[in-house]
C-alpha cells in the first residue's frame, strides 16, 4: 500500500487532487489531501438543503472526471481507479473535479503481466461519472428489488427519447437540452459493455461529453420570438406599400 501511494503520489494533474501527505501509525493508514472547498459530489447529488447542480455543471463534473481518468489511463504505470463513487469526487470553489483517494486504485500490468483481479475493494458498485445523471444512488438496497442497481433499472429508458425524461433527476425541473441528454444516454449505454473492445475508451468518453456539452439548451419561445419578428416585419411592409391601393393613390 505504501508504495503504491508513493507511486500514485508522483502524479500531477488538474483533475486530480494532490496528496500532500500520508501517515502510518497503529495499523492506521492516513492521506492527507489539499483541501476542496464544495467537498465530495456525493453532497451535492445526495444532500438535503443544498442546491441541485444544473445540467452545465454536472457535465462539467463528469468532464473533469473523465480527464482525471484519461490521464491515469495513459501514463507510463497505467493507473486503474477500483473503487469509484461520487464520494470520490471532490470539488473546487467553481466546482471543478477532481479524483481523489487514488490509494485504492491499482497500478496497471507491467511486464507483460495482466492487470486483471479477482480480489474485490472498496464499496460494492463501481460505476462511471456518467451513470450519475439521474441523480439517484447507483447502489441503494432501500430501493425494491428490480432497482437496487440503478444502471440495470435505468438501461430500458436510455435509448427512447420518450421514456428518457422518466429518469432524469427532477430538481433540474427540464432546464436541459433533451438532445444533449439523448447523447449522453447513448453514451451511458456503451459503457458497460461486457465485451471490452466495444467499451470506449475515457479519452473518447471525454470527447463525447465535449460534444454533449456543445448542445445548448434553445431560449423559451425562441420559434414563437421568429415568428413574432417576421410578422411585425411584414406589417411594417404592409403599412408602408399598402396592397391594392397603389393606383389609387398614384391618381391622387
Amino acid at each position: 500500500m505504501q508504495s503504491d501511494v508513493k507511486a500514485l503520489g508522483k502524479f500531477s494533474h488538474p483533475n486530480l487532487v494532490k496528496l500532500l501527505g500520508y501517515c502510518w501509525e497503529n495499523g492506521q493508514f492516513l492521506l492527507v489531501y489539499e483541501y476542496m472547498q464544495k467537498g465530495s459530489l456525493e453532497n451535492h447529488l445526495f444532500r438535503k438543503g443544498l442546491a441541485p447542480l444544473p445540467w452545465e455543471t454536472r457535465l462539467n463534473i463528469a468532464k473533469g472526471e473523465a480527464q482525471g481518468h484519461a490521464f491515469l489511463h495513459t501514463t507510463e504505470k497505467q493507473v486503474i481507479y477500483r473503487d469509484f463513487k461520487a464520494s470520490k469526487i471532490l470539488l473546487d470553489g467553481d466546482f471543478n473535479a477532481k479524483l481523489s483517494d487514488c490509494g485504492l486504485a491499482k497500478l496497471g500490468p507491467t511486464n507483460g503481466n495482466s492487470h486483471v483481479t479477482t480480489s474485490t475493494i472498496g464499496t460494492y458498485g463501481y460505476v462511471a461519472p456518467e451513470y450519475f445523471a439521474t441523480g439517484l444512488r447507483v447502489i441503494d438496497m432501500n430501493r425494491s428489488n428490480n432497482a437496487h442497481n440503478l444502471i440495470e433499472w435505468a438501461r430500458p429508458f436510455l435509448p427512447d427519447k420518450r421514456k428518457l425524461n422518466k429518469i432524469m433527476d427532477p430538481r433540474l425541473e427540464n432546464h436541459y437540452p433533451s438532445k444533449a441528454a439523448f447523447q449522453a444516454a447513448k453514451l451511458i449505454l456503451q459503457c458497460p459493455e461486457s465485451n471490452p473492445k466495444n467499451q470506449p475508451s475515457m479519452k473518447e468518453v471525454l470527447e463525447a461529453l465535449q460534444q454533449v456539452n456543445a448542445i445548448k439548451m434553445k431560449p423559451k419561445g425562441s420559434k414563437a420570438g421568429a415568428k413574432h419578428t417576421a410578422t411585425a416585419t411584414q406589417h411594417q411592409q404592409q403599412d408602408r406599400h399598402p396592397p391594392g391601393n397603389s393606383q389609387r393613390y398614384g391618381h391622387d
